[in-house]
This record gives structure tokens, sequence and C-alpha cells, in this order.
């Protein structure tokens, strides 16, 4: 082994500790800037610091490039892996706004990459650790060290993975046949990081639309699915008339969840929120009649919020469906259990009493 390479080892070796100490901060450092400071949902973070068998490789090869293994930036290493492209430039701003670039050394594979280029596009920042940031007395050297950090997404990183197995794994030279199919998936693969891209910005677009909506109380051909019964919930809708049935026994008011109901109206054809709207200034005089049936005469000191929907939802079924079974299934869905016929029979009493029916 030559001397010099020898020397190298025997430094890093020395220094090891050091690595892994960066190591340890770094990974927790990334997560909580990204995820937790910024909630950027990422597919993960990996950190390595490289092995002795694969230093030593790699110096008997070009040891004569480096003068110290501070000259060396690869023997730390951090990747972010993002689902989407715009994640990767975010994330790269905090890396710039939180660590010491060295833009010199780094590389952005998205900008050389060539239409005939059989790569992967990934962004490589080569960064020091601020003093400011983090420094501990037992390491150092902890804040000379170089170290990267890739920033890639999902796709990028399987294609990049996939791409090291089957085309550096072997001294096998791969024939071109086989790289071309490869080229071919690649290009699947960067049309659907943009398509994922794509769609994500669409939905966060109607997203937005549907909030404007609902904050103008304009719910004409807002189709009804989860994410717009959520917003129609938090208008509180329903919260004149629980308000109105609790003062029958100046009952407190036990907020529970509406979500539950959300498979109940879907079942019961619903099909857009101006339906459910109609259906609660239709009904909610009734339901309130039915509620003062119901409460009338007795101490009940709390109710539970979703007494008013639940009874809309009853005047609702025997108004435009008359049908016994269906009070019986939406209840059921409701309590999360079976009821028994007396108790439907009851309530069927009650609501045919208040409808005339």
């Amino acid at each position: 082994m030559d001397t010099h390479v020898k020397d190298l080892l025997d430094e890093f070796k020395e220094n090891e500790p050091t690595f892994y100490a960066m190591k340890d901060f770094i990974q927790s450092y990334l997560r909580k800037i990204i995820c937790e400071d910024n909630k950027i949902f990422i597919a993960g973070i990996e950190t390595r610091v490289k092995e002795y068998s694969s230093l030593e490789g790699k110096l008997n090869l070009k040891g004569y490039k480096y003068r110290t293994i501070s000259d060396i930036t690869d023997l730390f290493g951090a990747r972010v892996i993002t689902f989407y492209n715009d994640h990767v430039d975010f994330i790269a701003s905090l890396i710039e706004k939180n660590f010491n670039i060295d833009y010199n050394n780094s590389i952005d594979k998205r900008k050389m990459y060539e239409v005939d280029r059989f790569g992967y596009m990934s962004l490589h920042y080569i960064c020091q650790i601020p003093k400011e940031l983090y420094s501990d007395e037992k390491f150092p050297k902890l804040n000379e060290f170089k170290f990267e950090i890739q920033m890639r997404t999902s796709l990028q990183h399987v294609w990049a993975t996939i791409f090291h197995d089957t085309g550096y794994k072997t001294d096998v030279e791969v024939p071109k046949e086989y790289i071309r199919k490869l080229a071919r998936l690649e290009g699947l693969l960067e049309i659907a990081d943009d398509e994922f891209l794509t769609i994500r910005n669409e939905i966060d677009e109607y997203r937005k639309k549907i909030r404007s909506l609902f904050s103008k109380g304009e719910f004409k051909d807002i189709s009804l699915n989860i994410d717009s019964y959520k917003n129609y919930l938090e208008i509180n809708p329903f919260m004149p008339l629980i308000n109105k049935i609790a003062s029958i026994t100046s009952a407190e008011v036990e907020i529970v969840s509406y979500l539950r109901f959300y498979e109940v109206l879907v079942d019961l054809g619903f099909k857009t929120i101006s339906e459910i709207e109609q259906m609660r200034m239709d009904y909610s005089e009734d339901a309130y009649k039915l509620s003062l049936m119901q409460l009338g005469g007795t101490d009940i000191d709390i109710i539970s919020s979703t007494v008013a929907i639940q009874n809309l939802l009853t005047i609702f079924i025997l108004k435009k469906n008359k049908r016994r079974e269906d009070t019986k299934i939406m209840l059921e869905k409701v309590y999360g259990r079976s009821v028994s016929d007396s108790f439907i029979d009851k309530i069927i009493e009650q609501t045919k009493a208040i409808i005339r029916i």
C-alpha cells in the first residue's frame, strides 16, 4: 500500500468518531428544518459514513488527489428524498440558509442533464456545519470537514438505485439493447415526476377554490366528496340548530365529529353540498320539533352536537323515501352498532307525528 494512502486511511480512522457525530447531528437537524419547522412531507432522509474498505479502494485509485482527508468531501453524506420536484428547490434553499455551501464543488445534475445522456438528476451540495449552528469540543474538526447533501425525488432515487444496481455492479459492460430499455424507463419516470407535481398543484388549486366558495356561502355545483364535506363542516352549518335544540333543556353541547355522517349522506344519494344545505334549510324546523318531542320533560344536561344532523336525516328519510330500513341503517352507521326494532319504531312514530305522514 502506498505510504500516502496509508496516512490518509489512518487519518480517517482517527477522525471516524467525528463523522459519526456529524451524522447524528445532520440526520436530526435536517428532519427538524424540513419536516417539523416547514411541514414538508418527504420520503426519507438517509445518512452514511463512508466504510473503511470503500475509502481504501478509492484512495488506491485516486489517493494522489488528496493532501489530507479534509480534501475528501464524501466521507460523510446525507440524502433527502422528496415526493415532488419543487420540494427539492425548497429544501435546497433551507440548506443554503443553514450551512456553509461550497458552490464551486456542488453540482446541480438537473441543469447539466442532456437528452442523450444516461444518468440521473439530483442536486448535490458540498457543505460545512457553521460553528454558530453546532459545535462540540470533543470533536474539534467537526466544523472543518466538508460533506455532501443530495436532494432528489423518490422516482429519481428509484431510478438512480436501479441504474447503479444494473449498470455498475459487475465488470461486464451492459449491452446497448438493455441500456436503451433503461433509457425508455428513465423517460417514463421523468414524465411521472412532472405529472405528480402537476396533479398536486391542480388539487391544491381545487381546494383553494372550494374554500373560497364556502367562505362566500356559494355551494352550487360543489360535488360532495370528503374534501368538500370537510370544508362544509368548517363553517359550522349545523351549529344554529344544535344550539336551539340544546336550549330545550339548557344542555351543554358536546362537540362530536360529523365525519361519520359522510358515508351516510353518500348512501342516501346526496351528490352536492348544495343538496345538504337545502336539506338543512328545508327541515331544520321539523328537526327542532322532533328534538323537542324527544327532550321535552327531561333533565338531560349534555347533548351531542350530531343530534341536529341525525334528526335532519331522520326527517329527510321519512319525507323522501318513507322507508323504515333506511332509518335503521342510518342510525346503526351513526352509532356504530345495531339498534333495536323498538328504538327504531319509537323514532319513526315520533317523526311521523311531526311531519304528519
